[in-house]
C-alpha cells in the first residue's frame, strides 16, 4: 500500500534545503528530515538529552570557577566536550537528526565553548585588567558565536572548498575552547604563576577567538583517516592517551593542544597542494603549435627549379 503523500517518513532523507538542517557529527555528513512541527520523536530525546546535558556541564564549570575549583572547572568543560562529540554521532546512529537538535546543538556549544570558557578565564586571570581581559573575554565569545553562525550558514552551501576538500574551515567550537585552557593546563602542571598573567592569557585567547573564525583550513576526521596498516597503531595509541589523561591529565591535555597545532599546520600545506592541484586541473591548456609538414618530394623539385630560375 502506498504511503500518503503527507505521512512522514523519519527514515527518508531529504532534499538539501532550510527544512532539513539537522544535528551533524561531522561536516560530511547525510542529514534526515525535520518532522516539520511534529514535536520530536522518541529516538530523538536522546542525542538532544546528551546535547543538554553537555550544556549543563559547560555552565557547571562556572560554577566551580567561582569558587575558585580551577581543576574542576576544567573537567567540567572536558566532559562537555565529550557530550558533544557524542550527540552527533547518537543522532546519526538512531537517524534522530532534526532542526530543533540542530538549534540545541548550536546553543549549546555557543554557551558551552563560548561563553563559559570566556567567563571562567575572566575570572582566573583576567579579572586583574578588568578592561582589557574583558574585551578579550568578549572577543572570544563572540567569535566563537560567529563560527557556529557561519557553520550553520553553510550547511546548505555545495560549493565549500574546505569540505570538498576533506578538511574544516577554522577551528571547531570544542577544539577553541580546549585551545583557550592551555595556559590552565600550563599553570595547573607547573604551578608557575607567569601562566596566569593577563598579558599572556588576553592575547592567547584573541589569538584562539581569531583562529575559530579564520578561513584556514583544520583537520577534521575524514581528513586524519589513516591507512590500514596504521590503523592498530591508531587503536593502541588512543588507549595510551587515555591511560596519560588518567595519571598525567595535564601534561596530557598540553601533548593534545601541541599535536593539534601541528596538525593545522599540516592541514594548511596539504589543502595549498589540493587549491594548486585544482588550479592546473582548471587552467586552460595552452594551443599546441601545428606540426610541421614534412617536405615532399614535389616540393624540392619545386625549389631546385625555384634556384635554376633565379641563377
Amino acid at each position: 500500500m502506498d504511503t500518503p503523500k503527507d505521512e512522514f517518513d523519519e527514515d527518508a532523507t531529504a532534499t538539501p534545503g532550510p527544512a532539513w538542517l539537522g544535528p551533524k557529527a561531522s561536516e560530511h555528513e547525510h542529514v534526515t528530515r525535520s518532522r516539520a512541527g511534529r514535536g520530536l520523536s522518541m529516538r530523538a530525546v536522546l542525542p538532544n538529552a546528551i546535547t543538554a546535558a553537555a550544556l549543563c556541564s559547560g555552565l557547571t564549570s562556572i560554577l566551580f570557577a567561582v569558587g575558585g575549583q580551577w581543576d574542576r572547572a576544567v573537567f567540567a568543560m572536558i566532559i562537555a566536550g565529550i557530550l558533544d562529540m557524542m550527540d552527533g554521532r547518537v543522532a546519526r546512529l538512531l537517524k534522530a537528526q532534526s532542526r530543533f537538535g540542530a538549534e540545541l546543538d548550536s546553543l549549546s556549544d555557543s554557551a558551552s565553548f563560548g561563553i563559559a570558557p570566556a567567563l571562567v578565564l575572566y575570572l582566573w586571570s583576567l579579572v586583574e585588567m578588568p578592561r582589557f581581559g574583558w574585551l578579550a573575554a568578549l572577543a572570544y565569545a563572540i567569535c566563537c558565536a560567529l563560527r557556529l553562525a557561519r557553520f550553520n550558514a553553510q550547511i546548505d552551501v555545495d560549493d565549500q572548498p574546505h569540505k570538498s576538500a576533506g578538511f574544516l574551515t577554522g577551528v571547531p567550537a570544542p577544539m577553541g575552547a580546549g585551545f583557550a585552557f592551555m595556559p590552565v593546563y600550563l599553570w595547573l602542571a607547573t604551578d608557575e604563576p607567569i601562566f596566569r598573567d593577563p598579558l599572556l592569557v588576553g592575547p592567547w585567547l584573541m589569538f584562539v577567538a581569531l583562529m575559530m573564525v579564520s578561513n584556514v583550513a583544520t583537520p577534521s576526521w575524514k581528513s586524519l583517516n589513516p591507512p590500514n596498516s596504521l590503523k592498530l597503531a591508531f587503536i593502541a595509541l588512543a588507549a595510551l592517551l587515555v591511560g596519560g589523561l588518567l595519571i598525567e591529565t595535564w601534561w596530557t591535555l598540553i601533548l593534545i593542544g601541541v599535536v593539534y597545532l601541528a596538525l593545522i599546520a599540516w592541514s594548511i600545506m596539504s589543502y595549498e597542494k589540493v587549491k594548486r592541484a585544482r588550479h592546473a586541473k582548471s587552467a586552460p591548456k595552452p594551443d599546441t603549435p601545428a606540426p610541421e609538414r614534412k617536405p615532399l618530394a614535389v616540393d624540392e623539385v619545386e625549389r631546385s627549379l625555384s634556384a635554376e630560375r633565379d641563377q
